[in-house]
């Protein structure tokens, strides 16, 4: 089946359910994305689109990142979408994120980590902070029990329902804290739900809770092929997780690279039109033109361009993620009954 025909087949079956994604597979007629897309690795291949009103008003999503830039870099746009679909949403970083960022001292570096960390979650529309301030990569020595309770503790008090984070399957990933981090955001979200775990939280008032959907992204270091389902339009978000990375000044590509570019080529008497002619519109240029679209393959260790990922579905701008919860197609059975039943 070409790209084309998947699609219009996909659009006409989402309008018919009424349903915000359009699906890759329908009935036994199953697509593997590798076969349409040599760069996904997965099986059947989702499309979610941006929803209209806040249908996820009342719900509460959890964003965990090891490091100040992870999210904004990886999964900005995923997150300002979920946001503006009505999520409550709350930010959790793991590290001190003391081995990377600006600063003539290591307090320095961690107190504008923690900065460029707060900025990020208020662009992106999320409530609150908290930091685990665990040794940057050095995380693999953490005891992972304690970072589950932690986060089994937090999933519990916030009636965490969503996750967005590294994921725990991850090929090739090299960062011990993104490792360490996905590992124990899965095992808290799945224990979270269990009145058998941590029962002492219960004699606090704080209850069960079980997460139900997870985002989870990686990294595509060494041209490793990670597992994709979904596909994310971002495209009414695209200049929020353009900010994002704007406000996180202290690491990451983005920050206040176009304004330096553009003082540089000044210097060699050249110039980019694109930069604009002041340092706010070189940043946000250079971020959303360079950094996550021309460049994207060097400046984010692998990841393709969001615009290119976006127009291979028909969208303008997307991220790749590994979805996880409730089944979005009826079962065998359930097929079997609709197909067979009789009335009696």
């Amino acid at each position: 089946m070409k790209r084309k025909d998947f699609l219009q087949t996909g659009l006409t079956t989402g309008a018919l359910l009424g349903s915000p994604v359009y699906l890759s597979s329908l009935g036994d007629n199953k697509i593997k994305p590798e076969d349409e897309d040599p760069d996904l690795f997965g099986n059947e291949l989702v499309v979610e689109k941006m929803q209209k009103g806040q249908p996820h008003k009342g719900k509460v999503l959890a964003v965990i990142q090891p490091h100040s830039d992870d999210i904004s870099l990886f999964a900005g746009g995923t997150v300002a979408k979920l946001i503006k679909e009505g999520y409550t949403g709350y930010l959790i970083r793991t590290s001190n994120d003391e081995k990377a960022g600006r600063g003539s001292t290591r307090g320095e570096v961690i107190v504008n980590n923690e900065k460029s960390n707060e900025a990020v979650a208020e662009v992106l529309g999320l409530e609150k902070t908290y930091d685990f301030y665990n040794r940057n990569h050095q995380m693999d020595e953490v005891n992972i029990q304690d970072l589950k309770g932690r986060l089994i503790f937090l999933f519990r008090m916030l009636k965490v329902d969503t996750v967005v984070s590294y994921d725990p399957w991850a090929h090739y990933e090299e960062n011990p804290d993104h490792y360490i981090t996905a590992r124990a955001v899965e095992a808290a979200r799945w224990m979270a739900g269990s009145s058998r775990n941590y029962p002492e939280h219960f004699d606090a008032g704080v209850e069960p809770n079980s997460v139900s959907e997870m985002y989870y992204f990686a990294r595509y270091q060494n041209k490793s092929r990670q597992y994709i389902n979904r596909i994310v339009d971002i495209s009414e978000v695209i200049d929020t997780k353009v900010r994002a990375n704007m406000v996180n000044t202290t690491q990451g590509p983005g920050g206040h690279a176009g304004s330096r570019l553009r003082r540089r080529l000044s210097e060699e008497g050249k110039k980019l039109p694109i930069l604009g002619e002041d340092d706010e519109t070189a940043n946000f240029n250079y971020i959303k033109h360079i950094m996550l679209d021309m460049d994207s393959m060097r400046l984010r260790w692998g990841t393709p361009s969001d615009k290119k990922v976006g127009e291979k579905y028909g969208l303008e701008w997307a991220e790749r993620i590994h979805y996880v919860g409730p089944a979005s197609q009826p079962t065998k059975l359930d097929q079997y009954i609709e197909e067979n039943a009789v009335s009696v």
